[in-house]
Formats: C-alpha cells, sequence, structure tokens
C-alpha cells in the first residue's frame, strides 16, 4: 500500500510540474481578448431518450440529475441528483443504456445509494446541494461537488468530497479561500461550485464555480458576459491554479418583464485525458418566456493568468470557442442540461458525448439523456 501510495504521488507531481508554467504565467499588460483556437470539430445528433418523470426506482424518485460520467470499465453511468434531501435523502444512481449510430437506447437504472456523512449518516434536509459526479479512474471512487449555502441567515462553504462506491464518505478536498462564502465575498447564492472533471489521467481535479464570485463583478446579462473561475489541484488537494473564464452574455432578453435570465457553467469536462490543458464547459442560459439555450465550448488554460486567491485585475482568461449549440443539432427540445460526459467510441472513430438535464422535480420539465457524436 505504502509503494501505491508513493507512486500515485509521483504521478501527481510529474503532471504538476507541467502545469506550473501554465500556471505561473506572467500576466500580460491590459485585459486581452481570449485566443480562439484554429481547427472547428464537427458535432451530430445522435439521439435522445426521455426516463419517465417521477419514475420511482427502489424507493427513491428519480429526477434532478445534475450530474453524469461514464464508467468504462463496467459500462454504467453514474449520476448525481441534485435533490438536497428533499424529496429523498442526497443520493447517486448508476445506470445502463446504450449509444450508438442509431441514438440512445433505453435507460435502465442499476443501483442507487444515498451520499453519507463522515459518521455515517444521510445528509439532513437542505444540508447540501449536489450538482457534479466524477468517478475516479484511479481507484473507482466518486469525488462530487455540491454548492453550499447563502442566505440572509446561513452562509455554508461549497465543497468537493469524495464517496466510496456504496456512499459512504471518503474524505474531502480543499477549496479556494475565495470560493468561501463570507459576508462581502465570495459564490453567489446558487452560483456557487458547480463543475467537476478529472484531468490528466486523473492526476489533476478541475473545479469550475457557475458564476462570478461577488468580489469579481456582476452577473452576466443580455448586454455582457461575466467571469467566472476555474481550478485546478492536484487530487490529493494541493491547489495548483486558477483560471478566469469568460461567460456568454445572457442570449435574449425575458418577457414580459425584463431581466430575468441567467447564464452559467453547469460542468466542465476533460476534453483529451492525458492533456491538463483542454476543456469542454458547459454553459447553461435560461431565460423567462423564452427558455433555455444550451452552448459546449472548448476551452484552453495554457496561455492564461494564475489567479489562484487573487483578484481577476487584468488578467487574460482562457481561451474558449464554441463546440455546439444545441439549438443548431436538430434536438426539438432542449429542457434543463446540466451534465456531460463522455461515452463509448463509435465504429466510425467519433467520440460520444452524453449530456443529462435536470427537470428539477418539476411536472413541466424532462429528465432526458442526449448523445452527441464528436469528431
Amino acid at each position: 500500500m505504502a509503494r501505491r501510495r508513493q507512486t500515485l504521488f509521483a504521478a501527481t507531481l510529474a503532471v504538476a510540474c507541467v502545469i506550473a508554467p501554465v500556471a505561473n504565467a506572467a500576466p500580460p499588460r491590459g485585459a486581452p481578448e481570449p485566443v480562439v483556437f484554429d481547427a472547428a470539430a464537427s458535432v451530430r445528433l445522435l439521439g435522445a431518450q426521455v426516463v419517465p418523470h417521477n419514475l420511482d426506482f427502489d424507493g427513491t424518485t428519480v429526477g434532478g440529475l445534475s450530474g453524469i460520467d461514464f464508467q468504462p470499465r463496467t459500462g454504467e453511468y453514474v449520476l448525481i441528483s441534485d435533490d438536497r434531501s428533499e424529496q429523498n435523502p442526497a443520493r447517486f444512481y448508476t445506470a445502463r443504456f446504450g449509444v450508438d449510430e442509431t441514438g440512445v437506447g433505453p435507460v435502465t437504472f442499476t443501483g442507487t445509494h444515498p451520499l453519507r456523512t463522515p459518521d455515517g449518516a444521510v445528509y439532513a434536509p437542505k444540508s447540501l446541494d449536489p450538482e457534479e459526479i466524477r468517478a475516479d479512474p484511479w481507484t473507482g471512487d466518486y469525488f462530487w461537488s455540491q454548492e453550499g449555502e447563502r442566505t440572509e441567515t446561513v452562509r455554508a462553504d461549497p465543497s468537493v468530497q469524495i464517496a466510496r462506491s456504496d456512499g459512504s464518505f471518503a474524505g474531502r478536498l480543499p477549496i479556494p479561500n475565495n470560493e468561501r462564502m463570507q459576508p462581502a465575498a465570495g459564490p453567489r447564492q446558487n452560483l456557487a461550485l458547480e463543475g467537476a472533471t478529472f484531468a490528466a489521467g486523473g492526476a489533476l481535479f478541475v473545479t469550475s464555480v457557475e458564476g462570478p464570485l461577488l468580489q469579481d463583478g456582476p452577473v452576466a446579462t443580455t448586454a455582457s458576459g461575466a467571469l467566472s473561475r476555474i481550478t485546478v489541484q492536484a487530487r490529493f488537494g494541493p491547489l495548483l491554479a486558477q483560471y478566469a473564464y469568460p461567460q456568454e452574455p445572457v442570449f435574449a432578453e425575458s418577457r414580459p418583464e425584463p431581466g430575468l435570465g441567467i447564464n452559467g457553467v453547469a460542468s466542465i469536462l476533460a476534453a483529451d485525458p492525458i492533456d491538463p490543458t483542454k476543456f469542454l464547459v458547459l454553459e447553461r442560459s435560461f431565460v423567462f418566456g423564452v427558455g433555455n439555450k444550451i452552448r459546449i465550448y472548448e476551452a484552453d488554460i495554457s496561455a492564461a493568468t494564475n489567479i489562484l486567491d487573487a483578484p481577476l485585475g487584468d488578467a487574460r482568461p482562457v481561451a474558449k470557442r464554441l463546440l455546439v449549440d444545441l439549438a443548431d443539432v436538430g434536438l426539438p427540445d432542449i429542457d434543463n442540461v446540466e451534465g456531460m460526459t463522455w461515452g463509448p467510441r463509435l465504429p466510425s472513430g467519433e467520440r460520444t458525448l452524453v449530456l443529462v438535464s435536470d427537470n428539477n422535480f418539476a411536472d413541466q420539465q424532462r429528465t432526458q439523456f442526449i448523445a452527441l457524436a464528436v469528431r
């Protein structure tokens, strides 16, 4: 066990050395526009599958699915519900469904486990807000994010926690000080730590906040975008870097009352299992009276300025370019898509990108699985 632990540490240290030049790049003068990538990938819709509303599985109500991750070793998907222990105790599911040229096959749920506190209890109602889940490629444990809480009477920090396959508590990662809930700083309510992904073969863990921190400026509007943050840390916890991510403006004005639209980062995913600098970022926008817009961007942190626990200043932001807007692939209905994962590769060589929507346990929304082919 000691030798294995030393090997894992050495691997993490090696990747940290690779990313160090990126993290310590000197900030340029001014505030340059993000660099865009040269080549464009092609994306097409394979199909979608809707799960019945309020489906009962093992005594729980399936819904609020805000995170998804494919596990190649088992062929299963793991999904986290953002139920704040109000419908049932906070939990995750495992499921199987086919993804191929013909689309998405029927979804079969295979298991569910409650997430547990360090003392083995289930979480009390409204004591957490689960968002993203990732299977550790080294151990099979689950790393999951939760947003914390900010109200007039409560300030609870967001967190990244580790659960074993049975839901039992296995650990917690540190978060940057600037992502803690302070009276006039830190994340906004419900715009906190959301996206999460392993990178560099599992040696790094990367997270994203949904919206700008209070100290980083206003949220996105129809007139302007916003700057949120992406954080890179070693899988064992040490924080390595943080970068400004430029969010798009809200895509349309709400109606009949203006100013009721939002945009934010709902998920982040390593674009390549080895490259520690390339990611997919899912921006989800909702506008009252109009609907949803889901855009996925390719993001590159290699030339961005490290702003770990520092103000934005004139930092160079992450480079990004649009990979796909779901409105452009022929998907008839676009709901509240929040989670994404790479699925199985197609015989054509294309990668599949699998998305899931969070129905918020609402009658008018759907739990939908969507598969895209990416070349």
